[in-house]
């Protein structure tokens, strides 16, 4: 809920983080599904930190009980309001599954003045996907989110904490008010995230979750540590002196990560192939990050036993990695579109480039260029542009002191009509859909076309080579603690 920007309730004192052995091994929190509970479930039952993704959370929820999912069922009879899973099992379980070729139902979008039903769904969604991820055992749980989908980050934070999170890891932006949000949630009490908003009038406008309005008013719960995903040793210092409330960690990510990049510092160059260019300025300081004296955890091209030692006698917690778990048989990518990548990469065909158009967030993004994907600019120029699951629009002042939503995706008569310019949307392709059909839920929008996967990666998958078809999470942390060859 909406309401204006008055002072933020004062909470009591904030109980203490959850006192969990650190890993040294952290999975990556890969978005749509491809890191769902089965692979966080995998990777915690190792004693490493299994990390599920909240990206379109509200979405998989209800596709996944259109596809008659039972495990989505099994989660929902644990939900603390049984009122309102049955009613969304109602509106959108379908037993056997839905017939081939008819669309999955809608999320209609939220906006600044209405969020429900999305965050009621966002809320289950989460509490749902880490309910799975911690079924049978004590070992800890994370929840991985993007900084940049600020209009979805505080149902999926809070849905996790119901669930008892024990971690709650952020990048994609600077996620200065998460810790604030977190205080105030482990209490039951509302908290106001003040979204970016472009055009003509205030920089920020007042965004509201009140645990009141779906039943948990007062409701205490455990406050789960945060880590950000920052660049920079400098981000690191403005947030630990700016955050709106304790930091538990960070994971330091390189330019060689999958998903969303940071941008490079200062004037941005590229290469001959149009990718931007990283220099030195690009890597964090590491004897600056050990002054803070909080602990760290190394991120991209860390998937090699070479690498974790190497961070270890840099004064860093562990590593994480994100591309040797993505291939695994536990990750939810579509098992179609994995074997397809992983025969692509021992054919020596599968290459990424990190392209600076492709995200509607204006960061570069890593695509793995693969045949059949809409990494092919003739594929992708075929596809019909729509913005139907809007998780990357930003906010825009449309006049008379309201705001609108757009995305450089969406239609591009749309966003020119909206105040966004034609340049933008040059390039820019519908992540929203394409990431929903790696994980296997591909829209059939209503002109007949079936949405196409896009997949992400991180520099590493090359290396993918060297394992074996139907490799597991376990054999992924007894290679990167060097007790294993690649299988």
């Amino acid at each position: 809920m909406t309401t204006p920007s008055d002072p933020q309730p004062t909470p009591a004192p904030v109980p203490a983080v959850p006192v969990t052995p650190q890993p040294q091994i952290i999975q990556g929190g890969m978005g749509v599904a491809i890191s769902d509970w089965k692979l966080a479930r995998a990777v915690s039952l190792q004693g490493q930190l299994g990390v599920v993704s909240g990206t379109g959370i509200d979405n998989l929820l209800v596709r996944r009980l259109q596809d008659g999912d039972p495990d989505t069922l099994r989660a929902l009879a644990h939900f603390p309001d049984q009122t309102r899973a049955q009613k969304i099992i109602a509106d959108y379980f379908i037993q056997g599954g839905k017939p081939a070729g008819q669309p999955y139902k809608r999320v209609p979008l939220p906006t600044l003045t209405r969020q429900d039903p999305a965050w009621g769904l966002a809320i289950v969604g989460a509490f749902v996907e880490v309910w799975l991820a911690r079924e049978g055992h004590d070992h800890p749980v994370g929840l991985n989110l993007l900084t940049k989908l600020q209009l979805h980050t505080m149902p999926a934070m809070y849905g996790a904490m119901l669930a008892g999170v024990d971690t709650v890891i952020m990048g994609a932006g600077i996620p200065r008010e998460v810790p604030g949000a977190l205080d105030a949630f482990s209490h039951g009490l509302p908290y106001t995230f003040r979204v970016d908003v472009k055009g003509d009038g205030p920089a920020t406008a007042p965004l509201t979750l009140d645990p009141a309005d779906y039943g948990f008013g007062g409701v205490a719960l455990q406050r789960p540590k945060f880590y950000p995903i920052i660049s920079s040793h400098v981000l690191a210092g403005v947030l630990t002196r700016k955050a709106t409330g304790s930091i538990q960690g960070f994971v330091i990510e390189g330019p060689t990560a999958g998903g969303h990049n940071a941008p490079p510092r200062g004037q941005v160059t590229y290469d001959a192939s149009g990718q931007p260019i990283y220099t030195e300025r690009d890597v964090a300081d590491l004897a600056e990050m050990r002054k803070i004296g909080l602990p760290f955890w190394l991120a991209g091209g860390s998937g090699s036993p070479e690498a974790l030692q190497s961070a270890l006698a840099e004064g860093a917690a562990g590593i994480q990695v994100g591309t040797l778990f993505a291939y695994c048989a536990e990750s939810g990518m579509r098992d179609e579109t994995k074997q397809r990548a992983l025969a692509a990469v021992r054919d020596g065909q599968a290459e990424v480039f990190t392209d600076p158009l492709a995200s509607p967030t204006g960061f570069p993004f890593k695509v793995v260029q693969l045949e059949g994907t809409l990494s092919e600019p003739e594929l992708y120029a075929q596809r019909r542009r729509i913005c139907d699951v809007g998780y990357l629009r930003e906010f825009y002042w449309a006049g008379e002191g309201k705001t609108g939503l757009r995305c450089a995706a969406e239609p591009v008569e749309d966003y020119v009509r909206k105040g966004g310019t034609l340049e933008d949307t040059v390039g820019r392709k519908c992540l929203c859909n394409a990431l929903l059909a790696d994980a296997g839920y591909p829209q059939m929008q209503k002109w007949g076309d079936l949405e196409q996967p896009l997949i992400t990666s991180g520099d590493d998958v090359v290396k993918l080579s060297h394992w074996k078809p139907g490799y597991t999470a376990a054999d992924v942390i007894a290679y990167l603690r060097g007790e294993a060859a690649p299988q």
